[in-house]
């Protein structure tokens, strides 16, 4: 996530009513040096749960947690949804909502955050979140826990001993650089000390059971290669199934390689709140990732999934990331396309509503097998018109090819009729039928797309 307290330095994607094709150009795929080892078996799908950013910022506790993680396995486990994230702050005594205290970081003795006993019980005598990842997974789920990348400033002061080595804080740390927008860390060196640092947090967290990391500070503003490859190397020699998330965004495009090759998902833009369409760098809107998903679309696969961030939808309270405690203030269209979006270029789904304060048409939205089918399942997804006002983007099922997935994106701020040769849309062969993946209803084809989309809105069919 990013604060609005530290200065924005990304800047703003501008959006042009070229050409598919010159938007989309694609740099040459390029790498540093070969990955050392690949994981596509960690993330095989897009993964899919429930972050706490969005509706606790940094004041989640236990107690809160468990019970959102048992909401999640009743309510949307059955729809696919596994991941269940403690975001930033974990570590952060005298963090709550009613507390007035100083908040002041857990460490160990070996300069590794640890969970603050005052908000997590469980982790008190050197049990960190294992009690707390045992419960998740006797859910069914799976544990996440946000970081920051590099190495404390509280710890290099202390020049504390890197664990299992020879080496001090002082000889891991780049004190000449740090986060721009988080002063609590320095970056790490790329050397022995630094990459001793990473395995030994990640040994940590592994010891915790830990399932996915997600690393913040380090995708975008500035990109940190060496860092992303030496916590991927860390992972690596843990041996442990840990998935590596990275953020913020927007990661560079030309970079793609060692993105997929040394992580599972990655951030492709700054944070994504509840706007339509930004006015800046910070927050990213739905529109704004519509015209930027088809960028990374060659990149998606098995293993390596460009991330259009979390989904800001429900109750966003009691303590948001940004901004006032509220319910989402996307309109029920523009949650749709938001839903449309994400499923039809496979980004990974991440709900960050308030479970236990969900509503019904949330929980409609989310859970939609139809759709949660593209995200989870489709192949050959593509854009294939982008301009100003529409967008279409299109995939084949996975199971079967006599079908295409069409989703069409009203970009304008007043209603659209859309008609166009179905050929257009590389559907050469007349179709049969035409299923709306919302309604649930079929209607037979015409000779080409026809319909009228309200502002902001979009559709999800299965064309036969």
């Amino acid at each position: 996530m990013l604060h609005m307290r530290f200065p924005l330095l990304a800047a703003v994607l501008l959006l042009s009513p070229l050409s598919f094709a010159q938007q989309t150009a694609q740099p040459s795929r390029q790498r540093s040096e070969q990955p050392s080892v690949r994981q596509p078996d960690l993330a095989p799908t897009p993964p899919m749960g429930w972050n706490s950013w969005d509706a606790y910022g940094m004041v989640i506790d236990e107690k809160t947690f468990r019970s959102s993680a048992a909401w999640i396995a009743e309510h949307l486990k059955p729809a696919g949804y596994q991941y269940v994230t403690i975001d930033e702050g974990w570590y952060d005594s005298g963090a709550s909502l009613a507390s007035g205290k100083p908040i002041q970081p857990s460490l160990d003795a070996y300069g590794r955050y640890i969970p603050a006993p005052d908000r997590f019980p469980s982790a008190a005598a050197g049990k960190g979140f294992a009690p707390l990842a045992d419960y998740v997974h006797s859910l069914g789920l799976k544990f996440g826990i946000h970081v920051l990348q590099g190495i404390p400033k509280l710890v290099v002061s202390a020049n504390d001993p890197i664990q299992g080595t020879n080496f001090h804080a002082r000889d891991a740390a780049n004190v000449a650089s740090g986060c721009q927008w988080d002063a609590r860390n320095f970056d790490l060196q790329e050397n022995p000390a630094g990459q001793a640092y990473y395995d030994s947090i990640v040994r940590l967290y592994a010891s915790w059971h830990v399932d996915l990391i997600k690393i913040d500070c380090i995708a975008s503003r500035p990109y940190k290669g060496e860092e992303i490859r030496m916590f991927h190397e860390a992972i690596v020699k843990s041996g442990a199934p840990i998935v590596l998330s990275l953020s913020p965004g927007a990661a560079p495009l030309n970079e793609a390689a060692n993105l997929e090759a040394y992580s599972q998902q990655w951030r492709i833009s700054d944070d994504v709140w509840d706007v339509w369409q930004s006015a800046g760098a910070f927050p990213q809107g739905v529109n704004d990732q519509i015209g930027r998903a088809a960028q990374w679309l060659a990149y998606s696969g098995a293993g390596h999934w460009p991330d259009l961030d979390m989904l800001p939808l429900g109750r966003l309270r009691p303590a948001p990331g940004w901004g006032e405690p509220r319910t989402t203030r996307l309109t029920p269209d523009e949650q749709r396309s938001m839903i449309n979006l994400w499923s039809i270029v496979r980004s990974p789904l991440v709900y960050g509503g308030n479970p236990a304060d969900t509503d019904a048409a949330t929980l409609a939205l989310l859970t939609n097998p139809e759709v949660v089918a593209i995200d989870k399942h489709s192949s050959h997804n593509h854009c294939v018109l982008l301009t100003r006002d529409l967008a279409i983007y299109t995939a084949v099922p996975a199971s079967e090819h006599s079908s295409q997935y069409v989703a069409v994106f009203n970009r304008k701020d007043v209603p659209q009729t859309i008609r166009m040769p179905w050929s257009t849309l590389h559907i050469n062969q007349s179709p049969q039928k035409v299923r709306d993946l919302w309604t649930h209803t079929e209607q037979p084809a015409s000779m080409q797309l026809e319909l009228t989309l309200a502002p902001h809105a979009s559709a999800m069919l299965q064309v036969h």
